[in-house]
């Protein structure tokens, strides 16, 4: 009656607005982590407030994988996804495959750890196939758009895309100083570089920008940048969107 149906969480990268939820569901519920094994350290050997993930026998399955390589998501276990169906009927195999997007870990982590980290497992995107063969390609973080990239995305049925800045100087022009989009692992979304203009050929995947900054004018549907963006065949992600394979 207390848990959540989450039954499991794929980390892509230790930001904290990417792995704070893990602390925000209920407490003793049974997860099932996949990670790296850089993820992995940072937050149990460097962050004592995840500690509190492991304050029960079987509270936290940690799951390792690498980048490039494919592994499955397991059946839930936990009462909360139970139902008269066996496991492996009610949960479809559903295989999962990171690809290497970045190389700069979160600004708390320590240099001396950063040291003892391979840079390829800093910051991750997700390829999602499920049973039916439909792909679904997660990329919360894109400090840039290569063909090879290209190639991933134009094999995927849907396409959930870096769209933190609209402009490269954005937190800047706001604030008076800081670093650029790029700086901070974000392409943006408009400019010549853009990822708006580089991926303006795509035609096969559903396209929707997701992760989006409270500072990107996109958020204004009455706005010009919002009308760019639709006309430009793109979405804009809104919290409760669920997507079915």
């Amino acid at each position: 009656m207390r848990q959540s149906p989450i039954a499991g969480v794929v980390l892509l990268n230790a930001d904290i607005d990417h792995v704070l939820g893990l602390l925000l569901l209920r407490e003793l519920q049974p997860l099932h982590v996949y990670a790296t094994e850089s993820v992995r350290r940072i937050l149990t050997e460097d962050n004592s407030m995840f500690g509190m993930l492991q304050r029960a026998p079987g509270q936290l399955t940690w799951t390792t994988f690498e980048p490039r390589k494919t592994f499955k998501l397991q059946p839930p276990s936990h009462p909360a996804c139970h139902s008269e169906q066996s496991e492996e009927s009610a949960f479809p195999a559903v295989r999962c495959r990171a690809i290497s997007l970045g190389t700069h870990f979160p600004a708390y982590v320590s240099q001396q750890r950063r040291a003892e980290l391979p840079a390829g497992e800093a910051s991750l995107g997700l390829i999602v196939e499920a049973a039916s063969g439909k792909r679904l390609a997660y990329m919360p973080a894109v400090p840039g758009i290569s063909d090879e990239l290209i190639r991933e995305f134009e094999s995927a049925d849907v396409l959930l895309l870096d769209g933190t800045f609209w402009g490269d100087d954005e937190l800047i022009r706001l604030q008076g100083s800081g670093q650029t989009a790029q700086q901070m692992g974000h392409i943006p979304v408009s400019g010549p570089d853009g990822s708006l203009r580089r991926l303006a050929h795509l035609r096969r995947p559903r396209r929707i920008y997701i992760h989006v900054n409270n500072t990107n004018p996109v958020l204004n549907e009455a706005g010009p940048e919002y009308k760019q963006v639709r006309e430009a065949g793109w979405e804009v992600a809104e919290d409760g969107w669920q997507f079915e394979l």
